[in-house]
């Protein structure tokens, strides 16, 4: 990733004590965390950075710092910039937070608080989001050992090359892979108030005086176990009435930290992982980790496994948008056949991910210089008889059903508004950024793999509710079938893998980010290595958990019952939410 060389001369005339990141491997500025406010705010007004798309950190234990990462780029398109603040390795570590700047850093701050223990200076509610409020220290600190820790990497010494292992979970006296302070016995610990900083932060609130009349306001709890909130999530909603006045979603139920696991793993190993985050769509997951990878790797990519590349990415598109219009349906309490179309479509686009990977969802289909395995002729033609005959028909009856159903139009017209400034202010991508207007789509602004030869055009709306919400992913359908005629057309002869299959790679030492047009939105992966055979960090920035960051602006002014249809319009899937 490069900045381009009018914009170094401004930031280093700008800000005394910025430099550029000389690490080998490495890129970007090394801001220092006095400047980082007026530097941002420099980078987002002056130089037209107005996405922030990633915030992570780093801990670098064998400097004794730690490291956030700054990913900004601009919605007109082009290159991103990376920033950095490096700060001493201690309790408390402290650094301005950008949230005034960019909104949509609020919950990636949280969790860089949450994992590493970082303070963000004037964040509005700086508390853990995906572990619990009881938990104790911060497990992304390399010198973190959970209950059973046994190694730094794997394969772990007692599982290989023998294949002995005993499950953690069988030798504490709970069932937990937990540990607890001495003297604390967690069967006679009787919380006091457990979630007192969530309602703490909705008690403002609680009443207000209308016409002499003092009325309470009610504290609603959405989930986590409900069929609306699409798996273990929770909303906790204050509301007047029907009206939502605040709404803060809970996460971290499913939470396993993905993260950490991904820093025990080989490089290859995590290929497999990164299938569980989109459930839905393992593909694209696969795609965006492999351009990390390869930045790193400078590997090429065979011809033909671009192409494979473009045509299971779109296949992954299409299924997902389908299956979101059936779910949405089912959401607004609607009959299930629309569900049916959907899932019945989706069925033959996994017999096809079925034939080329050996499983339907779980597809582990990338490697690092290409796929795993070819297309055979068999599949070719039925994707050909999917893309050009059967899609298109069945696509336009689900458009026909529900487009043109009064009672659709109006549960989702005007609901739900977020404006084009909030979008880009909250860092919300893919499709609901395009339903307000904002032509963003990193396949134009920051092309991957081979987007940059196909004629496709990049659909957007201008309401900005819930059904300009549901007409984009219309719209990007037939996109899709666009692209893949061309594809299929154009998919030449020849290897799909460069080099030998592997089984282990030894990746230089170096940082890359690598980042896709996933069906939900930007899809990016922040990898760093030590030139050892696992990953050092290992980030991924999932459009789920940055794209609900909005979810209480669009839901405040609102019904009760809109905040089902809102939710699913975001679209989230908790595996990559909760990781």
């Amino acid at each position: 990733m490069t900045t381009p060389a009018v914009e170094t001369l401004d930031l280093a005339a700008k800000f005394a004590g910025v430099t550029a990141d000389t690490r080998p491997g490495y890129a970007g500025w090394i801001v220092p965390a006095e400047a980082l406010t007026q530097f941002a705010s420099f980078v987002r007004d002056e130089l037209g950075y107005d996405l922030l798309s990633s915030l992570t950190a780093v801990d670098y234990l064998e400097q004794n710092q730690f490291e956030v990462v700054y990913h900004a780029y601009k919605t007109a398109g082009g290159p991103g910039l990376v920033f950095k603040v490096q700060i001493p390795r201690q309790d408390p570590a402290k650094v301005a937070s950008v949230t005034p700047i960019w909104p949509g850093a609020e919950y990636q701050e949280r969790e860089a608080y949450d994992l590493y223990g970082i303070i963000f200076e004037n964040h509005p509610d700086l508390r853990r989001i995906l572990m619990w409020e009881g938990f104790e220290g911060y497990p992304m600190r390399k010198d973190w050992k959970e209950a059973f820790y046994e190694e730094e990497a794997k394969p772990l010494k007692s599982r290989w090359p023998e294949g002995r292992h005993t499950l953690a979970e069988t030798r504490v006296p709970f069932g937990d892979n937990v540990s607890f302070k001495p003297g604390f016995d967690p069967e006679k610990w009787t919380p006091t108030d457990p979630e007192e900083l969530l309602y703490a932060t909705l008690r403002k609130y609680t009443s207000e005086t209308k016409d002499g009349i003092t009325t309470d306001h009610v504290l609603v709890n959405m989930g986590p176990q409900h069929p609306s909130t699409h798996g273990v999530f929770r909303a906790v909603a204050m509301l007047d009435g029907e009206i939502v006045v605040s709404l803060k979603p809970v996460m971290g139920y499913l939470h396993r930290n993905h993260e950490k696991i991904g820093e025990r793993n080989t490089f290859l190993q995590n290929m497999p992982y990164t299938d569980r985050l989109d459930y839905f769509n393992s593909m694209y997951n696969n795609w965006g980790y492999s351009l990390a990878v390869e930045k790193l790797l400078g590997v090429a990519v065979p011809e033909r496994a671009e192409y494979l590349r473009v045509i299971m990415g779109e296949l992954s598109r299409i299924q997902n948008h389908l299956i979101l219009f059936g779910m949405l349906w089912n959401d607004l309490g609607a009959y299930f056949t629309p569900a049916l179309y959907a899932f019945e479509e989706r069925e033959l686009i996994l017999d096809i991910f079925e034939a080329v990977s050996g499983t339907r969802m779980m597809c582990n289909y990338h490697r690092f210089g290409g796929v795993s395995r070819d297309v055979d002729a068999a599949s070719l033609e039925k994707i050909k008889g999917l893309v050009f005959e059967r899609l298109p028909r069945r696509v336009e009856e689900m458009n026909r059903l529900l487009s043109e159903n009064e009672i659709f139009v109006s549960r989702m017209k005007g609901i739900g508004y977020l404006s084009p400034e909030d979008s880009i202010a909250y860092s919300v991508t893919g499709p609901n950024l395009r339903a307000a207007g904002i032509p963003y789509d990193i396949r134009r602004a920051d092309p991957y793999g081979i987007y940059d030869r196909f004629e496709f055009d990049i659909p957007v709306r201008h309401n900005s509710d819930l059904l300009d919400r549901y007409l984009i992913r219309m719209d990007e359908i037939q996109q899709s079938l666009r692209i893949l005629r061309q594809a299929l057309q154009q998919l030449p002869e020849g290897p799909v893998l460069t080099g030998k299959p592997q089984y282990q790679v030894k990746v230089p030492a170096g940082e890359a980010y690598g980042r896709v047009e996933a069906p939900k939105g930007e899809l990016g992966y922040y990898v760093v290595s030590n030139g050892k055979g696992n990953p050092y960090r290992y980030h991924i920035r999932t459009p789920s958990f940055i794209n609900i960051t909005s979810l209480e602006k669009m839901c405040v002014g609102g019904k009760i019952a809109d905040f089902v249809t809102i939710l699913g319009m975001v679209d989230i899937v908790l595996g990559e939410l909760d990781r």
